[in-house]
């Protein structure tokens, strides 16, 4: 089973990271408020990078990593 990092950009522009094996099933967790509280006060707009991972280990070792970066660090990297 594959398991996904992914940013995903609210409606005031922030940046929200989390894993997954279900990209669009989580999307519309987050759309429906049966996903992260930090989409209670915002709403998800897109995905803005994903990156596909071999397990939940690594997927959760990269998710760290990311949520670690700056804001700017995180927009060089959707930008790749």
């Amino acid at each position: 089973m594959s398991w996904f990092v992914y940013i995903i950009q609210a409606d005031d522009d922030s940046l929200y990271t989390g894993i997954t094996t279900d990209l669009d099933r989580r999307f519309a967790q987050h759309l429906n408020g049966t996903g992260a509280k930090y989409f209670n006060a915002r709403t998800a707009v897109q995905f803005v990078y994903t990156e596909q991972l071999s397990d939940r280990s690594t997927a959760s070792i990269r998710e760290a990593k990311i949520k670690k970066m700056t804001r700017q660090q995180k927009l060089h990297l959707i930008k790749r």
